[in-house]
Formats: C-alpha cells, sequence, structure tokens
C-alpha cells in the first residue's frame, strides 16, 4: 500500500497495533546482538516449542534491544489485562519452567522477573501506555523505572527498541515512525524544517556538537542542483556499540531522519554508510529500506508530492578514520579512506563535488519527533547550551553494563554510581574514560561534572560517539593511554607527518614507560609531542589522538612519575614493573594458581598458603586471574 495521505498512515499504524498488543500472551525475545550472543536464538526455540507443547495462545517474536545488554537474553511477556514483566539472564530451561508455571497457574512467576512495566511511553504520538496493577506476587517485582539502571534515563533516540519487531514497518508506524516526515514534507518548505531543527537546539551527536539546523541550513542555500544526504554508522570505538543496536532495532527512526534531512537540503540521494562487521544491522537496515520503498515513503514522488530520494547502503572496511567526513566521502567514493584539508567543508563541496551532509545515526534518529511534537518540546530537556538526550555505552568496573539514554546535563556521578551501579569488585573506581580512543580520563574527584559538549572538552575530555568506559584502581592509567594510542597509531592513514610519525614516538615513549626503561626527560618529551601532533595534524583522528595522553598526564601524572622514578606501577599491571606474590592470610590453599603457572614459580600444599618464587616468575598474572579470594597480589 502507498502512503499518501495521513490517514494511510492510520491504517498501516493500525495493523501494526494488532500485533504490538495481540489479544493473547506475547512473548518477546530480545533479538539484537547482544542478546543473540548471550544465547537468545536458543530461548526463542525454547519458547516456540512449549507454546506448542503446552498448547498456549501465544505469539513469540523478536525484539531489539532495551539497553540492559548485560543482563541478556531477555525476554518480556505481555499478558492482555496484565503488566509486562521483563525477564533477565533467560535459558532455554528457565524459559520452559516460565511457560510451563503459567500453564499450571494462569499466572506468571515472579522468581527471575528483573522488573515491571507500569507505564510505557510512545515519545512520536505523545502517548503513555498504563499498565495495570500487578496481581499474587508479582507485586513484590520493582517497577521498571525503579531499577537504578533505568531511574535516570529518557528515551528518545532508543523509543522503539525493545518495544517493535524491527522488521516490522507495521509496528514502527503504529508507535508515531514517518509522522514527523509525513509533517515536514507535505506541511513544511525545507527552510521550515531547518528552522525548526535550529530552533530545538540539537546538536551533532557525532562528537564535536556543532548545531544540526546550521549544518543543514548551510547545505540548503547552495544553488547546485545535485546535493547528498549521508549517514555515518561506521561507529569505531573501542566500547561503543550505540549505533548497531539502533539499526538492529528501530531502523526506521533512523530511515525517517535521513528522509527529514534530505528534503530539508534538497538531495534525493542518500547514503548510509556502515561497517561491514555489523551484519545483522545492514539485514535489517535492508529490509526497512525495501520496507519503505514498497510503501511509497522512499523512491518517487513521496507521500503524493513531487520530492523524490533514493536510499543505498554502502558498507565500509572497518576504517577508524573514515568516522572523519572527508575520509568517508573519499571510500563512498571508492577511493582510499583519506581525510582532505577544510575547507571547503563537505557542505559546500562533499560527495562528487556536491553539497553534501554527514550525520551520525543519533542524530537523525532524534530529528522525527522534532518534527512531529515540535522543537520547544525538545528543547525541554537537558540543557541551555545542550539540548535533548544522547545515547552511551557504559562498560567496564560498574555492576550495570549496557546502553542508556540520558538527558544532557546529568552528571558523572550519576551515570557511574546510579546507572552504573558503582564498582564492581572491591576496588573503587578510578576513572571514567569518554570519547574513546579520541577522549580522555576523568577522575573520580570530578564526578560532579556535567555530561555536555562544553565541560567534557574543557575537562581534557569529548563525548565524543558515545563511549564511556569506567575502570578501577586495578587499572594503570599509564598502560591505558598506551592501549588507545596504539589503536590511533594503527588506524591513522599516514596521509600526514604528525599524525604518522608523532603518534609512533609518543606510543614508543609510552612503552618505555611501562617498560620501566623511561627517563625523566621522556616525560616532558611526550607532552612537548602530544601537543604538536594535536595542533599539526590534517584531520580530526591526529588532532584528536593525544587527549587521552594528555588527560592522563593532567589528572594522573603521579603514575607516570612513579613508572619512571620509582620504577612502579601503583595498579600493578605493568609486568616490569611489580612484583607478585600471594597473601598468606587470605589464600585458602586451593592450588589453582599453581596449575595454571607455566613457569612452575608457585609453590604450596593444600589448604595451606602458597609462596611465589620471585626469581622464577614472569609475572604473566595468570594465577592473579584465576584466584577466587584475590590473594595473589602485585606490588
Amino acid at each position: 500500500m502507498k502512503i499518501l495521505t495521513e490517514k494511510d498512515l492510520d491504517v498501516i499504524g493500525q495493523n501494526g497495533s494488532a500485533t504490538l498488543a495481540p489479544r493473547r500472551m506475547k512473548i518477546m525475545i530480545g533479538s539484537a546482538s547482544c542478546g543473540i550472543s548471550a544465547g537468545a536464538r536458543g530461548v526463542e526455540d525454547a519458547a516456540v516449542k512449549a507454546v506448542k507443547e503446552l498448547k498456549l495462545d501465544a505469539v513469540v517474536c523478536r525484539t531489539g534491544c532495551v539497553g540492559f545488554c548485560q543482563r541478556e537474553p531477555l525476554v518480556d511477556v505481555i499478558i492482555p489485562g496484565q503488566p509486562r514483566i521483563c525477564y533477565g539472564e533467560m535459558t532455554p530451561a528457565k524459559m520452559r519452567a516460565l511457560l510451563t508455571s503459567y500453564a499450571n497457574s494462569s499466572t506468571l512467576p515472579a522468581a527471575g522477573a528483573l522488573c515491571r512495566y507500569t507505564t510505557e511511553e510512545n515519545v512520536s504520538q505523545n502517548t503513555t501506555q498504563q499498565y495495570p496493577q500487578p496481581a499474587n506476587g508479582l507485586g513484590e517485582v520493582k517497577a521498571q523505572s525503579a531499577l537504578d539502571f533505568f531511574s535516570k534515563q529518557r528515551r528518545v533516540i532508543l523509543r522503539n527498541c525493545g518495544a517493535i519487531d524491527p522488521l516490522s514497518i507495521e509496528e514502527a508506524i503504529a508507535r508515531g515512525a514517518y509522522r514527523g516526515a509525513y509533517r515536514a514534507i507535505t506541511k513544511c518548505t525545507p527552510k521550515e524544517v531547518v528552522d525548526t531543527v535550529l530552533a530545538s537546539g540539537l546538536r551533532g551527536r557525532g562528537g564535536a556538537g556543532f548545531p544540526t539546523g546550521r549544518k543543514w541550513e548551510t547545505a540548503r542555500i547552495q544553488s547546485s542542483d545535485v546535493k547528498y544526504m549521508i549517514c555515518n554508522a561506521d561507529e569505531g570505538d573501542p566500547g561503543a556499540f550505540m549505533d548497531r543496536s539502533i539499526l538492529e532495532g528501530d531502523p526506521h527512526a533512523l530511515l525517517e531522519g535521513l528522509i527529514i534531512a534530505a528534503y530539508a537540503i534538497g538531495a534525493k540521494k542518500a547514503f548510509v554508510y556502515v561497517r561491514s562487521e555489523y551484519p545483522q544491522a545492514v539485514t535489517t537496515l535492508a529490509h526497512a529500506i525495501e520496507s519503505a520503498r514498497g510503501h511509497g515513503i522512499i523512491g518517487n514522488d513521496i507521500f503524493g508530492g513531487t520530492w523524490s530520494l533514493d536510499v543505498e547502503i554502502r558498507r565500509g572496511a572497518g576504517a577508524f578514520v573514515c568516522g572523519e567526513e572527508t575520509a568517508l566521502i573519499a571510500s563512498i567514493e571508492g577511493r582510499a579512506g583519506e581525510p582532505r584539508p577544510r575547507p571547503p567543508f563537505p557542505a559546500v563541496k562533499g560527495l562528487w563535488d556536491k553539497p553534501t551532509i554527514i550525520n551520525n545515526v543519533k542524530t537523525l534518529t532524534s530529528v522525527g519527533p522534532i518534527l512531529s511534537r515540535g522543537a520547544e518540546w525538545y528543547a525541554q530537556c537537558g540543557t541551555e547550551n545542550n539540548r535533548g538526550t544522547t545515547v552511551f555505552s557504559i562498560v567496564g568496573a560498574v555492576k550495570n553494563t549496557g546502553l542508556v539514554e540520558v538527558p544532557l546535563g546529568i552528571t558523572l556521578s550519576e551515570m557511574v554510581n546510579v546507572i552504573g551501579g558503582g564498582p564492581r569488585g572491591k576496588k573503587a573506581i578510578k576513572a571514567v574514560q569518554t570519547g574513546g580512543p579520541s577522549g580522555g580520563c576523568i577522575p573520580a574527584s570530578m564526578f560532579n561534572l556535567a555530561v555536555d559538549y562544553e565541560k567534557l572538552t574543557g575537562a581534557g575530555a569529548m563525548m565524543g560517539s558515545g563511549g564511556m568506559i569506567v575502570i578501577d584502581e586495578s587499572t594503570c592509567v599509564v598502560d591505558l593511554a598506551r592501549f588507545f594510542l596504539s589503536f590511533t597509531t594503527e588506524e591513522s592513514c599516514g596521509k600526514c607527518a604528525p599524525c604518522r610519525e608523532g603518534t609512533k614516538q609518543m606510543l614508543r615513549l609510552l612503552t618505555h614507560m611501562c617498560e620501566g626503561t623511561a627517563t625523566p626527560a621522556d616525560l616532558d618529551n611526550l607532552q612537548r609531542l602530544a601537543a604538536t601532533v594535536q595542533k599539526a595534524s590534517l584531520c580530526q583522528l591526529g588532532q584528536t589522538a593525544p587527549n587521552p595522553v594528555l588527560s592522563a598526564l593532567r589528572h594522573f601524572r603521579g603514575e607516570f612519575e612513579a613508572h619512571i622514578h620509582d620504577k612502579k606501577c601503583t595498579a600493578g599491571v605493568c609486568r616490569n614493573l611489580i612484583t607478585m606474590r600471594i597473601d598468606a592470610a587470605t589464600c585458602i590453599g586451593c592450588g589453582r594458581c599453581m596449575k595454571v603457572c607455566a613457569a612452575d614459580a608457585i609453590t604450596g600444599s593444600a589448604k595451606k598458603a602458597h609462596v611465589i618464587n620471585a626469581k622464577k616468575c614472569t609475572r604473566c598474572g595468570a594465577c592473579k586471574n584465576v584466584c577466587a579470594v584475590e590473594a595473589v597480589i602485585s606490588v
């Protein structure tokens, strides 16, 4: 069915509503990459088999990730007249037991339930579904909003992830997809669309935070007869997986934003540049594009008008430098992914020398609700110069890991100690690394800092694509800086000397420090070299590569000095600077450390404290990794 009017959207949305809320039990299996890797396919098979054998009136379907990746596989069960219940860390056996319990009692078990939904917001349409109060033992199950992980979140970008079948355009439309695009194309001029996005305060979610509307306006006023719109879905930061989850869970949200942006600047051709390492995201997005094309949302004479748009997927080869706009453009053109000097900026001269706008997934996914609900609504969230929400992947030494969407302006303490749940183990949290290889470390003493573009940059870090890695006292900051610099050194395209040679020399100095062979002069040389690379490199990859080093020197200089002057790694990580020993008072004599020691450096008898021979020990850390009582200490 071709969608020509708003009534057509209503009709298709009604079909989607019928599957979103069927008049029977609905079993939703979290089937993004995180869920599949945790065993979601086996859980799904068990659910299908149990429904058939127990003769339950139920439907089993797949959905995206709600963000709590640590608790995958996640299964949500909705029964008409009852609350939506989410079960975490499911297994085929648990799935079978859950459905058997329901078949015998007609109620869902409270055991194993992660949370229950009291409400569910439909962001695009400004409606809220109220779920019934729980009966029986389900009243003891925590409400979703009461869980620390969800308590501070506000879902706009992730609005439909975990709520819809990502392969169903009908369900996406039932949740408000393409309403903003319909309003933009049929009721607004391109300038009015740009003005709305400007008034919303939306800034690019890819790193620098440039105002999105201003970027669009630059391309809109260009007189070229051909323009291009590009979505950068090539996230390459270690520990970042936001774009992947959005593409896997709600691809139509991205397509709607892409359509609105292309209309606003006057582009009739759009590309989505996705990394090849995301096969499920590519498959899901390709299906969404064909579904939208089948309904006339992509193609000729969209919504019965005269404007047309074609959308094509281009797969990247995993080069981190292609996150930079001009390198990405070169890759799409079939050339090596190398940046070029700017200006001219892509908005003036980009893909095939035509005006081109590049926005990332989170930016474009924010656009639909802005057009359907208005700029003022969006601007109410966040802070004065940092409006709206953004998505972070929070990983590392915290209890709760996964994807979180929060209003800009939230503090790092709320992110780490509330949403993240605080330290995962016995060691205190030392810092948080934001912005990936281009970002920096912020110490725990500064966790009252608000998460926004300016404040993070002022602290020596950056927003970046949204990766947030929490580290505790067991992490050596010098070694961490070396890790990130080794990544950017490897990913450098080599086009300019400051990045190509400077990062190698910085890495050499950091390696000397970790190996205990550095001199006091090396520390000063590292600082000067980092500043030079930052100022002289051609593109953002080189200009931001020193950030992890400079922020570590700024906030943790004492650790660098200990490596150089005292030949000591306070975190007990750098092998040449530590001695392994076993705490006799803690050791239970289990023998695990002896079994994994390749150097035969550990001796001892059962149930008695073991001893490490320092002369034989290679300080590989294997004994420390397997010790169940943390008796092995590196000093």
